[in-house]
């Protein structure tokens, strides 16, 4: 970490998928991982493109049983370029001597330099320096420069550019034994006088895909065309002269046919490629769009913690960017980074949205568009589930129906098993909370009163017709689901899967219907009105969701919220000789499994189930919403819950140490530090041991960058107003962000020994109210302010 800069000396196969992830390059509507340009696909080496939302699905046989499976697609590979000298082998890290290998990201231009020496089987040196980019401007155009210089020697090279379309989706080992041959029907060609394309299509959802790369030389060079099944190539032949450098610039365009305003994929990429500029001029436009997104989406953090955020936050800008805001996309879990998750969108966006609502307002509209392009959907998959409003699946790809597999593997026992992870309904709640997050701090009533509020009312629809009344508890029951936990899917020895009255499911599910009546009442008469005659709507059914509002039930045992109906009554684990005997036990479902055994029988947790609700809500409101349902909650209860179940949970989601460091910077601040360290390392060092080289883990990236935000500022957007109620770590106690709030951009906030700092940039909006827990003050545009903080 130096400067902006994210840097690794040497080459290490051990760590090549993860340094690949890492320093991944993208725009938001195409990435590629940070793979050598002479490697090709194998057990150290993965490249790896893919276009957001761009999906095709494969059928495989797994146990006996055909399964089917939508996968975000490995595309062509636009990255290779590799040399030879007379010796006639091609020169890669893993066959001849690498002298020297240094890897630089650079942060704040988005390009990733790559420096190495090889030495041939003849002695012969040779010096590489690559700098390649993913054009933030132009979201359909990559580069990659290649300068070679001998060292103490004269003589011809040869050097082949390349497309290769051969690629298949095997990034995954543990989905190797299933169906990955996505593209299909292969063609390549030439257009004089130094360009190759590559077409090709998704085997089953039709995609067409086209490639083009211009290749140009600086030097006389002799050119041929290479080609061969399913791969466009242009050999290279020209004399070296010792010392003197040669730079070979590689240019490609890459369009779908999902893409706008376009007939013809191929003839977009050709003449895309064709008109592009120099290096030179590309690289200017390209650090010019970077300069502008680092503008508004400021943080600067005077420690070592800064450039670990400043690397989480890079990756989820090149994942969701301005160009984003064009796509029919989600929240892909593991950003455009690998094949993990199958490129799936769950409920990440949880994490995620919250941060790009203040910075990317724009983005986190268009994300939820895909939600609610996808309502229809829903509501069909709720019908087809017996039950009212829209159901929305927990995993989620093109079309909006249920992606979650059906069976799983236990690498530990090699045995597949049934997932049931489906029943993860809370999902829906995600996406209510995420529409009125927006809504708050954009201000964007327009979005509320049209797709906001349908998807609201579908919503609040579903779980009010899920819960079902007990009379002999006077309360209602949601029974039958998986909470966020996820190691527990079923009572132990039941016939069925699913539990009861999960309490972070019901706890969201009262919010939900709480906040859509709030919505209803606030709508415009006659938006309203419009609204009531197109969805039905009555009196009954808006008196049951209040009444459900106030009486789903929620279970506790021993003086601590329950994570469902009937946990307390499970068995003890001992975490102490789990651990003795196993070391990391994140994993411990696995654990179990491959012993006989089932998590299911122990008060034992993935990640934070029932602590998720002090993520998601602030004391006063989760105050608020115990209340509704006729329960107090106090200091006491909450920190007697936190303690219970941060005791017994194994962290095996990266989500879970920053959960855990939310709730404890409030709860139980000087146990804080340890969870939120382990968020900010959960990629970087790969604490879930090899996930991140499938592909990074985006909730959780952006999620630390929430803590700081959100989190430790207590920043909310609620009642027209900014309210912040710090909570500084001794390792976050000082930092400088920039917000954008309700049409006001630029706006500082600066925390810093027992001060709140804030400035609003001149312009014509309203002032800003700033709500602290003691006074509320307004700041005008063109204004600054300082607050003394209270004391804790």
């Amino acid at each position: 970490m130096h400067d902006g800069t994210w840097e690794y000396e040497g080459y290490d196969p051990a760590q090549e998928r993860l340094r690949e992830s890492l320093c991944t390059l993208g725009n938001g509507y195409f990435a590629t991982r940070g793979a050598a340009p002479e490697c090709v696909a194998d057990s150290v080496h993965y490249p790896g493109t893919y276009a957001a939302g761009c999906y095709d699905r494969l059928t495989s046989d797994v146990a006996g049983r055909q399964v089917e499976n939508e996968d975000m697609v490995n595309l062509p590979n636009w990255l290779p370029l590799r040399l030879r000298t007379a010796t006639g082998t091609w020169l890669t890290p893993d066959s001849h001597r690498l002298l020297d290998h240094h890897l630089r990201l650079d942060l704040s231009a988005g390009t990733l330099e790559r420096t190495a020496r090889y030495e041939d089987e003849e002695g012969r040196r040779l010096a590489v320096r690559q700098l390649r980019l993913v054009h933030m401007a132009d979201p359909h155009l990559a580069l990659l420069r290649t300068e070679v210089t001998a060292e103490g020697w004269s003589g011809p090279v040869e050097i082949e550019s390349a497309l290769d379309g051969t690629v298949t989706n095997s990034g995954v080992e543990r989905y190797r034994e299933l169906a990955s041959r996505h593209l299909t029907r292969p063609r390549t060609g030439t257009r004089p006088p130094d360009t190759v394309w590559l077409r090709c299509r998704t085997t089953t959802s039709g995609i067409r895909v086209a490639l083009a790369a211009r290749t140009v030389v600086d030097a006389p060079v002799r050119a041929t065309d290479a080609h061969t099944p399913g791969r466009a190539a242009r050999l290279l032949r020209l004399s070296l002269t010792d010392g003197r450098t040669v730079t070979v610039d590689k240019t490609v365009a890459l369009h779908t046919s999902r893409d706008p305003a376009i007939k013809n994929p191929l003839h977009a990429a050709l003449d895309r490629v064709g008109r592009a500029a120099g290096f030179g001029t590309l690289l200017d436009t390209h650090r010019t769009a970077w300069r502008q997104l680092w503008r508004d989406a400021d943080l600067d953090i005077p420690n070592s913690v800064g450039p670990i955020l400043r690397l989480h936050l890079f990756h989820v800008l090149q994942t969701l960017s301005p160009h984003t805001a064009e796509l029919d996309v989600g929240v892909p879990a593991r950003g455009l980074h690998g094949e993990a998750y199958r490129g799936h969108v769950f409920w990440d966006e949880l994490f995620v949205l919250p941060y790009l609502n203040l910075h990317l307002p724009e983005v986190s509209r268009a994300l939820l568009t895909y939600r609610h392009r996808r309502l229809e959907r829903a509501r069909r998959a709720a019908q087809d589930a017996g039950r009212t409003g829209a159901m929305y699946p927990w995993q989620s790809g093109s079309d909006g129906r249920e992606e979650t597999q059906q069976l799983h593997l236990n690498p530990r026992s090699g045995r597949w098993l049934p997932d049931h992870s489906r029943l993860q309904h809370h999902v829906g709640s995600a996406i209510a909370y995420n529409v009125w997050q927006y809504c708050e701090a954009s201000g964007d009533t327009g979005f509320l009163h049209t797709k906001g509020i349908e998807m609201l009312v579908q919503i609040a629809r579903f779980w009010a017709g899920f819960a079902a009344y007990d009379a002999s508890l006077g309360r209602y029951r949601i029974r039958g689901v998986v909470g966020p936990d996820e190691y527990h899917d079923a009572y132990p020895g039941a016939d069925e899967p699913g539990l009861d009255d999960n309490a972070y499911t019901n706890v969201t599910a009262a919010w939900v219907l709480a906040r859509t009546l709030d919505a209803l009442r606030e709508l415009p008469e006659l938006v309203r009105r419009d609204l009531v005659e197109r969805t039905g709507l009555d009196s009954a059914e808006l008196g049951l969701w209040d009444d459900v509002s106030r009486r789903l039930h929620v279970p506790f045992h021993a003086g601590v919220i329950s994570q469902f109906e009937g946990y307390g009554d499970l068995a003890e684990l001992d975490w102490a000789g789990y651990r003795e005997r196993y070391g990391d036990i994140r994993r411990l479902d696995r654990i179990l499994e491959a012993e006989g055994d089932t998590v299911n029988r122990y008060q034992a947790s993935k990640q934070a189930d029932v602590l998720m609700l002090g993520q998601l809500f602030s004391p006063a409101e989760l105050g608020g919403l115990f209340r509704r349902l006729g329960h107090e909650m106090d200091d006491t209860l909450w920190n007697r819950t936190v303690d219970h179940y941060l005791s017994r949970t194994s962290h095996g989601s990266t989500l879970s140490s920053l959960v855990h460091g939310w709730v404890l910077a409030r709860a139980r601040r000087a146990d804080a530090w340890t969870y939120v360290h382990e968020a900010l390392l959960g990629d970087i060092a790969d604490l879930q041991g090899g996930t991140t080289g499938e592909g990074i883990h985006l909730g959780a990236m952006a999620g630390t960058l929430d803590l700081v935000q959100r989190g430790l500022t207590g920043l909310e957007t609620r009642g027209g107003a900014l309210r912040l109620d710090p909570v500084p770590l001794p390792e976050l106690s000082e930092y400088h962000f920039t917000i954008r709030y309700r049409g006001h951009r630029g706006v500082q906030l600066r925390l810093s020994a027992g001060r709140l700092s804030v400035s609003v940039p001149d312009s014509d909006e309203a002032p800003i109210d700033i709500a602290l827990p003691d006074r509320t003050v307004s700041v005008a545009p063109g204004e600054s302010c300082t607050l003394t903080l209270p004391e804790r």
